[in-house]
């Protein structure tokens, strides 16, 4: 949400907060509390507010689960999911479990609200829209993590939903859809200086070609991304890197984010991601990265084995802090990046040439959600699988991220097979998206991860980090964490946890 809006109803927000929740009696009342426009905004905002308690849901958290990165700690139990060890009381599985269910019963008790209020039309049906789309994002983590879950679409009541059974992930998807569907009706198709980073148009087409991608409906992701793309309101920005800065935020790239302000709304990812090497990119991402002449490192002849890092796509030092280049004003060493000798630089403020100080806890820096780029990817993918031959548009697609000027790769070659542009769009995917927290999905949903993530985790010097391990007959699903199963018998566990 726009900043100056966050702050004209931040003090309202913080009395009603929890009311969005649990509406406590020491507190605003439900009939104390719906009465303006005033405070209605401030539901809204809650609804937003729950992004910042849910952020890990938002960066490289699941990365650390994929052959993308690693974790250098326990923190939310990923070192040992990635190893194959995670368990039903993993705290990654219920943090993504009940922060989406916190953040779709705020937008459920204001969907529930919101025919109550008397101001404009137009409004309630901005605000209907905005609080429709932030149920379908959390909604479309859930089934792709979890599978089927309980579907609710009423205001929180413990004794009503306390005990539901899961919903078959295909009625879930269906609510998705049909959210999306009547929120990109009500929203606009972009927002005024005042409302900077509330849900738009776009942004409820870009998640529906996301959740029609990740279920396999080609036609229909190619035709709500094509939607996106014909709105002609979002391009790429021209500086691949400068896209995640600071001054950079709110671009013609970015559909969705989450927006901060300090010192209202802060947090701490700089400072995790650079003084605490977490994420810490791998090899096997680094060795993704293309050659300048478009050719893998295994087959170009400008590799250089004593300089690896020269004459790559330019995409790998805009994303990985690499041992004796510049970062943050200094030549790295190897203490700065002692996981496995990598650094991520997204999700940080951090440029390469000057120094820049951030106190723990004290970033503002906007985390993306959706950008068009993604967009683009889901374009192509989705017309390359729905085809029987890649067609000018995939190409089209592709191109034009590898043409952003401060990246300018080759173009790809034509004449290629359905198959094997399938592993270009999905090499292209795992660079153009790297560490943004998509991977994990990726290869889930593309039946590879059996195979990628059962292999060893290889520092910068070729050294074993560890080993990962990904079970093919229990890993393609999370578990329904155990305290929730603990809480509701009628939660069937996947199978295998």
């Amino acid at each position: 949400m726009e900043k100056n809006l966050l702050l004209s109803i931040f003090l309202i927000f913080v009395a009603c907060d929890n009311l969005l929740d649990v509406d406590p009696t020491d507190q605003y009342s439900s009939e104390m509390f719906w009465l303006d426009k005033e405070q209605y905004d401030a539901a809204l905002t809650g609804c937003y507010r729950s992004f910042h308690n849910a952020l890990s849901m938002f960066n490289s958290e699941t990365d650390m689960i994929t052959p993308n990165a690693v974790a250098y700690n326990e923190a939310n139990d990923t070192k040992n999911i990635g190893r194959g060890a995670g368990t039903t009381t993993s705290s990654l599985f219920l943090t993504f479990w009940r922060n989406s269910y916190r953040g779709i019963g705020r937008a459920n008790t204001l969907l529930d609200k919101i025919d109550l209020a008397t101001f404009e039309e137009s409004e309630k049906n901005q605000i209907k829209g905005e609080a429709l789309f932030i149920r379908a994002l959390y909604y479309s983590i859930l089934v792709d993590n979890f599978g089927d879950c309980p579907l609710i679409t009423e205001t929180p009541d413990a004794k009503k939903h306390g005990k539901l059974p899961r919903t078959s992930r295909s009625e879930v998807i269906n609510q998705i859809i049909t959210d999306l569907n009547t929120a990109a009706g009500l929203l606009p198709l972009k927002n005024s200086t005042s409302n900077i980073g509330r849900a738009t148009k776009g942004a409820a087409l870009s998640l529906k070609s996301r959740v029609l991608l990740y279920e396999g409906r080609w036609e229909e992701a190619a035709q709500a991304a094509k939607e996106v793309i014909d709105l002609k309101v979002y391009d790429l920005f021209p500086n691949y890197r400068g896209m995640y800065l600071p001054e950079n935020e709110n671009n013609q790239e970015v559909i969705f984010d989450i927006q901060y302000k300090v010192p209202y709304f802060t947090h701490g990812l700089d400072n995790a991601i650079q003084k605490l090497n977490r994420p810490a990119p791998t090899k096997d991402l680094v060795d993704a990265y293309l050659m300048t002449d478009g050719k893998p490192i295994t087959e170009s002849p400008i590799y250089n084995p004593v300089k690896p890092y020269e004459n790559r796509d330019p995409r790998l030092h805009q994303t990985v802090v690499c041992i004796g280049y510049k970062y943050n004003g200094k030549i790295t060493k190897i203490q700065d990046v002692m996981t496995t000798g990598f650094g991520s630089k997204k999700f940080t403020s951090y440029p390469d040439d000057q120094t820049v100080k951030i106190n723990i806890g004290n970033s503002e820096l906007n985390p993306i959600v959706i950008r068009y780029a993604e967009v683009l990817l889901t374009y192509a993918e989705a017309l390359n699988e729905s085809g029987s031959v890649p067609n000018e548009e995939v190409y089209s697609a592709l191109n034009k991220i590898r043409k952003r000027p401060t990246v300018n790769m080759p173009e790809i070659q034509p004449g290629l097979s359905k198959e094997q542009m399938r592993e270009v769009i999905r090499l292209e995917r795992r660079i153009e998206l790297a560490l943004e927290g998509f991977y994990n999905s990726d290869i889930r949903r593309w039946r590879i991860a059996e195979i990628v993530n059962n292999k060893p985790v290889l520092n910068h010097e070729n050294k074993l980090y560890e080993n990962r391990t990904f079970n093919k007959n229990r890993d393609y699903l999370w578990p329904i964490p155990a305290d929730e199963i603990v809480e509701n018998s009628n939660l069937v566990q996947n199978p295998g946890w």
